[in-house]
């Protein structure tokens, strides 16, 4: 019964972390490349608008970063609850 509890508290976290990656990839690309790039179009960056920016380079570099975050911070969940792989 505790294994099962644990393995419930794991892909808990494990969703929780999930869905926090992935409300930061759709604000990112949706919010800042779509919804919100006539008003970041107001800000320059580089000579460019942020808007078109971030629809172009920003949201790949955030997203790389996206994939770091994760990786830590699975290996920290994994850890948590004794899952991890060395």
């Amino acid at each position: 019964m505790k294994d099962d509890k644990n393995s419930q508290a794991y892909w808990k976290a494990t969703l929780g972390l999930l869905t926090k990656i992935l409300i930061v990839w759709f604000v990112v690309s949706f919010g800042a490349g779509i919804l919100f790039a006539d008003m970041l179009n107001n800000i320059k960056l580089g000579g460019y608008p942020l808007g078109f920016w971030f629809a172009q380079q920003g949201s790949i570099y955030i997203f790389i970063a996206l994939i770091f975050i994760y990786a830590k911070k699975m290996n920290d969940i994994d850890r948590r609850f004794d899952v991890h792989e060395d």
